[in-house]
């Protein structure tokens, strides 16, 4: 099942209430997936030579300032923290002095918080409403291949400002995982949509642009899925050649929207004047802002 949602806004004038309108499209994919739910927000960037890390603590006791750089933020466990240097290092540096901490995500836009617990809850715990920002990305879970933990949920990111959530099942993700272990990545769960994460960040570090790096999944991914994927600039759409997994994409002046069922959409200011459309099978949808430098 699971269920996806994603949101971008063209209007600047929308971006104050992306939180907001996530949060309640979130809500209504409540059936789809119970287990758990994350959403990635793209938001307040870092200045120049920082990163901006989003971390995860089990232990609720946890010191945040232990960590060091500029304590941004704090939700139900998470923490935005400002570092200097490269998302590499800096996410290196981190692992390193705390190994019990958990990366959720890294980069100079991204904000990755997840967790298990049903979707209305975990929009209440983590205040989403609060939230402003340019576009962002949500998933409910109902696991399939894996363990419900709090790593296990969607969103997953292996890359700067790279993240992806996935409604499917991937039937090579093992030998692939294999694969990409001996290219240098490493994985901390047995989601296949962490895997394909990895495929993806492999795919541009070896100089792939994101759509060519989407069209290669339909020659090395072997399952059903539809992937929405984001990044500092936007996000794209992808279904595979079956297409057995819903979708849909809406679009009217102020902004995109993709959702695994209509009633996702419905919540939308002017959904009911928006362009409607199911996303053909392997073609890639992207739609991006200006970048940010």
């Amino acid at each position: 099942m699971c269920g996806i949602v994603g949101l971008f806004c063209k209007s600047s004038e929308l971006e104050p209430r992306l939180g907001e309108l996530l949060s309640a499209m979130l809500v209504q994919m409540s059936d789809r997936g119970p287990d758990s739910a994350g959403v990635a927000v793209y938001r307040d960037p870092a200045p120049d030579g920082w990163t901006k890390l989003t971390l995860h603590a089990s232990d609720p006791s946890f010191d945040w300032n232990a960590v060091g750089g500029m304590l941004v933020d704090v939700r139900a466990g998470h923490a935005v923290v400002l570092v200097e240097g490269e998302a590499e290092e800096a996410e290196a540096d981190v692992r390193g002095r705390f190994p019990g901490l958990r990366v959720m995500s890294a980069g100079r836009m991204i904000e990755i918080y997840k967790e298990v617990g049903k979707p209305r809850e975990f929009a209440r715990a983590f205040r989403l409403d609060d939230f402003e920002g340019s576009h962002g990305l949500g998933h409910t879970r109902m696991a399939t291949e894996s363990r419900v933990t709090t790593e296990g949920s969607h969103p997953f990111s292996t890359g700067r400002d790279l993240c992806l959530v996935h409604n499917g099942s991937l039937s090579n993700h093992n030998r692939l995982r294999e694969n990409l272990r001996s290219e240098g990545l490493s994985f901390a769960t047995e989601n296949d949509t962490e895997v394909a994460a990895a495929y993806l960040t492999w795919r541009l570090h070896e100089g792939d642009t994101l759509g060519a790096a989407l069209e290669s999944c339909l020659r090395v991914l072997d399952g059903f899925y539809t992937f929405l994927v984001g990044t500092a600039d936007g996000f794209a759409v992808l279904r595979d050649p079956i297409a057995c997994k819903p979708a849909v994409l809406a679009e009217t002046d102020d902004w995109v929207a993709m959702a695994s069922e209509y009633r996702a959409i419905a919540v939308l200011p002017g959904a009911a004047d928006a362009r409607i459309w199911e996303p053909e099978p392997t073609v890639v949808y992207a739609w991006e802002k200006e970048p940010v430098r």
